[in-house]
């Protein structure tokens, strides 16, 4: 798998490429506070156009309403530009809160980032 790091410097979020996709972690408390850091940086990573994205949720600790907020947003720009948005989510505290949000349909949470890369390594060849 090629790997090409670009880490921002603050610590909520982090986008690297991957294989040809945009791989976004987000890290720690996911709260108000930290979605008005992650925005503009999640309006960066999704800009590129006909991209697979991945946001990967597996470093999480915390996440809420402002989560969501942010995968709808991120899920937004990236159909926009024509592209696919995957997400990572193995805490069942955040799949209880996209139920809650009546998002499971919007978003297919997978359990694994390799999962996620070998459906965008499929998509892309077939």
């Amino acid at each position: 798998m090629q790997r090409s790091d670009s880490a921002w410097p603050m610590g909520h979020i982090r986008s690297q490429q991957v294989s040809g996709f945009t791989v976004i972690e987000f890290h720690g408390e996911i709260d108000i506070a930290a979605a008005q850091q992650i925005l503009p940086n999640l309006d960066a990573a999704t800009a590129a156009p006909g991209r697979t994205v991945v946001i990967d949720l597996t470093p999480v600790e915390f996440f809420d309403a402002y989560g969501l907020r942010l995968l709808c947003h991120a899920d937004r720009r990236v159909t926009e530009r024509h592209g696919r948005l995957l997400l990572v989510c193995p805490h069942p505290m955040i799949l209880r809160i996209l139920r809650a949000g009546n998002l499971i349909g919007r978003f297919t949470p997978l359990r694994a980032r390799d999962e996620a890369l070998a459906i965008a390594d499929s998509e892309a060849a077939g």
